[in-house]
């Protein structure tokens, strides 16, 4: 089962990329900072269905080489978005812990 994409596809898919990659910048950058921590536990949510959503493209597509490399970056990005994303968020949400509630009776640090 080969799968084949025109080139008219191509480029569509590749200019739809594109302009996400230019909405995506503008989104961030207008976002002000108190409500970074909830927009990334929003985007690690979506990029977990970005990891399914991958393996499934990847899987179903045994023939293409093109589809499989594609599909396997995909797998990757996601997985590093997903585990930093979690990595922030627990840095940012430590940030606001009183530091009474982090030291325990009788030891001194």
């Amino acid at each position: 089962m080969a799968t084949h994409l025109d080139p008219l596809t191509l480029i569509n898919l590749i200019f739809l990329f594109v302009i996400a990659i230019f909405l995506g910048v503008e989104l961030i950058s207008k976002v002000p900072s108190i409500l970074h921590t909830p927009l990334m536990s929003g985007s690690n949510a979506i990029s977990g269905i970005t990891i399914v959503g991958a393996i499934l493209s990847t899987g179903l597509t045994p023939g293409s080489t093109f589809c499989t490399v594609l599909g396997t970056f995909a797998v990757v990005f996601a997985t590093i978005n997903v585990v930093g994303g979690y990595l922030v968020t627990d840095r940012m949400l430590k940030m606001f812990k009183s530091k009474a509630a982090d030291t325990k009776p009788g030891v001194k640090k």
